[in-house]
């Protein structure tokens, strides 16, 4: 998002509304103006027609550029030093694995030598064909069912330059980054740490219960915003976050309302689910687990990029004492969450 509402954008001409291109030294996206993403572009053959429009971004920089033809095509600019050379193109690789299995994926274009991560002073980018499309009702049985098919393509190896979602990374990191770095009042900083350590020792009695569970290739973030559902079917977008970890963190934010409309979109959920892949139950034990660990690190990824001038813009409220109230109320509810009994499966 960074401040950005939409540019349009010529070679001789600008035209901005309520854009903001941030110019000190500690946004990793200082330099990068419209000039450059246009520059960048066509240092990769890529050549915008003048149609230049910023997406709603918060990790990356992302753009909507249109050529010549009347093509459409959207362009992502990643956040220096968050994942290596490697670690992308492991990404773009697992998303050529699924294109070639017909699931319904966007993947990142090739240029004419075949390359799919592209650099230009100092930004790494990369270019998809922009998929339209909807958001999925989830009310309905036909939508859930056709969820989750990456998984049986996403076990067939494992990454090895990307992360791994577990609660070294998810949890005990991003509390240690919290309680080091003075972003928590100092009045709630004792009951920050209290609760977070309480919500801790309940995903570990989680992780343990549901015992040896399979890591495998992720998309990482599957809530409904990263699914489009068009004419063919639903697709799903932006793997940025791609990881190993249990398929069940691809399945839970899919699951909303209460307990009973959890269960019964759950169920609907696996009928289609298992049509290509087998589900362990076991991990039935992650679901609020997981949802614990995505709030820990929610908190944390917001602090661990406020050098970024786009995240105070975006989340004023965030040094306030409100913010971490909250949060710690959050967590006694998932520490009570977590001792409920399990979803039931048919």
């Amino acid at each position: 998002m960074c401040g950005e509402r939409c540019v349009t954008h010529r070679r001789k001409k600008t035209i901005s509304c309520n854009i903001m291109y941030a110019t000190t030294t500690a946004a990793p996206f200082a330099q990068l103006s419209p000039d450059c993403i246009l520059n960048a572009l066509d240092s990769a053959g890529f050549h915008c027609d003048g149609r230049l429009l910023a997406l709603n971004s918060y990790e990356n920089r992302v753009f909507q550029f249109g050529q010549e033809d009347g093509s459409l095509y959207v362009a992502k600019f990643y956040r220096p030093a968050r994942w290596s050379n490697a670690a992308i193109l492991e990404e773009h690789a697992f998303l050529q694995e699924l294109v070639a299995a017909e699931l319904p994926v966007v993947p990142s274009l090739a240029d004419r030598d075949g390359n799919t991560l592209h650099e230009y002073k100092g930004f790494r980018f990369a270019v998809f064909a922009r998929q339209g499309g909807y958001a999925p009702e989830f009310d309905d049985p036909d939508t859930l069912q056709r969820m989750g098919r990456i998984h049986a393509i996403g076990a067939l190896t494992v990454y090895r330059e990307r992360a791994t979602l577990d609660v070294a990374s998810f949890g005990e990191q991003p509390r240690d980054y919290l309680l080091a770095h003075g972003f928590i009042p100092e009045d709630l900083r004792e009951a920050y740490a209290d609760v977070v350590e309480q919500a801790l020792g309940g995903i570990r009695r989680c992780y343990d219960r549901a015992g040896e569970v399979a890591s495998l290739r992720l998309h990482g973030d599957c809530y409904a915003g990263n699914v489009l559902w068009a004419e063919d079917g639903p697709h799903l977008v932006d793997f940025d976050d791609s990881r190993m970890g249990p398929a069940i963190q691809d399945l839970w934010m899919l699951l909303s309302g209460d307990r009973q409309e959890r269960r019964i979109r759950l169920n609907h959920l696996l009928e289609g689910y298992e049509t290509f892949f087998d589900f362990d139950s076991r991990e039935l034990h992650l679901i609020e687990a997981l949802r614990t660990l995505r709030l820990i690190h929610y908190a944390a990824w917001i602090a661990q990029r406020w050098d970024d001038p786009a995240f105070p813009l975006a989340f004023p409220w965030f040094a306030g004492p409100t913010f971490w109230q909250e949060r710690i109320q959050e967590l006694r509810e998932q520490i009570d969450a977590m001792a409920e009994p399990l979803l039931e499966v048919a």
